[in-house]
């Protein structure tokens, strides 16, 4: 999650990045199917990365969910 805050402060025209506590929004969790923590959702579920990822896996990632 703080990856995606990093990018996002980097690029703040293009990204934002909200970080939300799972366990205080439960539906929320549900709705983007959160299983683990940090979970960072890209596009409302249109990619997703479980865990502390390094950058190249995440900006791999976001680059598939805008595809």
């Amino acid at each position: 999650m703080l990856l995606a805050h990093q990018i996002a402060m980097e690029n703040p025209a293009m990204i934002r990045a909200e970080g939300v506590e799972a366990t205080e929004f439960p539906d929320l969790a549900n709705q983007f199917n959160v299983r683990g923590v940090p979970q960072t959702v890209i596009n409302a579920g249109s990619g997703s990365v479980v865990g502390a990822v390094p950058e190249p896996n995440l900006i791999a990632e976001i680059k598939r969910a805008l595809n």
